[in-house]
């Protein structure tokens, strides 16, 4: 069993408090089965996010707008697995609802996500949103800084040189020197 899957399970598991429901959707081979808990009223969250990540390993893109909400979430147990499930759904649409997400200053406190998720996709729309987010958490006083974090790991990860002006104004942030250093010696030329 995937970790993802079995750490998602077990998490799910509590929060449903068990029961033949909620082992059904653990357990069923039926991809409109597990589609129609999308789309059905009324159904708990818990067995939304459980057959939306199902279908999103198992590549049926039709979980792709719960995964997507999901990302955006103010649980981060629940964004991390929207991420992982999203990275493996292979949909060309992912990569545009992240940079959305991780570049909307309204929702900016639940970026982290979707910055790495970026990061994982190395899409073209990664290092246009990394930096649009890092410039933006630059400002002084931005309690962001994880998000800022992981857009310079992100940056240094994907190597892209466009990333280069904005790693360097982050060396002036002692948060995030360090990884602005190491972000910069990853891409060529920027020394």
């Amino acid at each position: 069993m995937d970790e993802e899957l079995r750490s998602l399970t077990e998490r799910l598991r509590r929060e449903a408090g068990g029961g033949p429901e909620f082992e059904r959707l653990v357990t069923t081979e039926d991809p409109d089965d597990l589609a129609a808990v999308l789309t059905a009223p009324g159904r708990p969250l818990w067995a939304r996010e459980l057959a939306a990540f199902r279908l999103g390993l198992a590549g049926d893109r039709r979980a792709f707008e719960s995964l997507v909400l999901l990302l955006n979430h103010r649980d981060p147990p629940r964004c991390a697995s929207a991420a992982h499930a999203l990275a493996r759904l292979d949909d060309p649409r992912t990569a545009r609802a992240a940079a959305a997400l991780a570049t909307n200053e309204l929702r900016v406190a639940y970026a982290l996500y979707p910055v790495r998720l970026l990061t994982e996709l190395r899409a073209p729309e990664a290092v246009p949103a990394l930096i649009t987010t890092l410039r933006r958490r630059l400002r002084p006083h931005d309690p962001y800084r994880r998000v800022a974090l992981a857009c310079v790991e992100g940056l240094g990860t994907l190597g892209d040189p466009r990333a280069v002006p904005v790693l360097r104004e982050a060396l002036a942030h002692p948060a995030l020197a360090e990884a602005a250093v190491r972000a910069l010696g990853r891409i060529p030329g920027a020394r």
